[in-house]
């Protein structure tokens, strides 16, 4: 079904789910405004609606802070583990995305021995994990 809306002063044939997306849009930054100027009248500022137009930048709560600090220090704890060869080779792999090829073209070294060092590191994990 085609409904005609004036859009900008001109006559334009929408569908109904076009135009009831529109007039939730209309709504939408009708409330919006609304609670701006409560704000900028020096009253409360709701911050539900600003959360939910997805106005505030996503910000890490406390706790899901250490426990990114945590994990970091458990990663950073297994990589001293190994050798500087096989911290090397794979954070080459696993930050940069390199393949086995290119890395051994990088060190100087086989594509078998960078699979090596790769999988003791994993090796490292898995036992320190358990």
């Amino acid at each position: 079904m085609e409904i005609t809306i004036n859009y900008y002063g001109q006559a334009v044939s929408v569908s109904v789910e076009v135009y009831e997306y529109l007039t939730q849009a209309d709504h939408k930054a009708e409330n919006l405004a609304h609670e701006q100027r409560r704000h900028w009248d020096g009253r409360e500022f709701d911050e539900y609606i600003i959360a939910t137009e997805g106005r505030l930048p996503y910000c890490a709560t406390p706790e899901e802070l250490i426990c990114q600090r945590e994990t970091l220090d458990e990663i950073l704890s297994v990589l001293a583990l190994c050798t500087p060869t096989q911290r090397k080779r794979f954070l080459l792999y696993a930050l940069y995305d390199f393949s086995y090829a290119e890395i051994a073209e990088m060190c100087g070294c086989t594509k078998g021995s960078v699979q090596t060092s790769i999988n003791a590191v994993r090796k490292t994990f898995q036992k320190f994990w358990k």
